[in-house]
């Protein structure tokens, strides 16, 4: 099995939220595009947020998450997967993306929002114990996962619940 690398942060002056994921899928690496599988409500659900057609061309996307105060950025800068779900990721191969410098280059993010548990559970085993997250004043928070496998919450509940929480306009 071959060890897959994830892709680059998505981020810009003046972001406040900090959305991750947990390792891109298939498609996504494939295409190096964030949210590539066409299933996935994410961009749904940003542009109900950011007020954009979720078919508009990536890197119009990318720029209004940006004018929004959004990064985007996954757990997991590599690992070994068997398949494209969270749960075909191989436990112990997992590396973690180094988040110090993002930090550092961003002092007035104030959430991390993650898109799904699996998200928030990797990054409470692989991340927090390394480093110093206490005195970041950093608002964490697991949001629901906007994965096809994960589709009983309406779109409408989705979008609101991440609207919410992120507090962007």
């Amino acid at each position: 099995m071959t060890i897959l690398h994830g892709l680059a942060p998505v981020h810009g002056p003046g972001a406040k939220v900090l959305i991750l994921g947990s390792f891109p899928g298939a498609r996504s690496l494939a295409t190096r595009r964030y949210y590539a599988f066409g299933h996935n409500r994410f961009w749904p659900v940003m542009a109900r947020i950011c007020e954009l057609s979720a078919e508009a061309p990536y890197a119009e996307r990318l720029r209004s998450l940006r004018a929004h105060g959004i990064a985007l950025w996954d757990v997991l800068a590599s690992c070994e997967r068997r398949g494209s779900m969270d749960a075909d990721i191989v436990r112990g191969s997992e590396l973690p993306n180094d988040f110090g410098d993002l930090m550092r280059r961003h002092g007035e993010l104030r959430r991390v929002r993650f898109n799904g548990q699996t998200a928030a559970r990797l990054f409470s085993r692989l991340v927090i114990p390394h480093e110093h997250w206490d005195d970041t004043g950093l608002d964490f928070a697991a949001l629901p996962s906007t994965s096809p496998a994960h589709a009983a919450m309406g779109i409408d509940r989705l979008a609101a619940t991440w609207h919410a929480s992120l507090g962007v306009s």
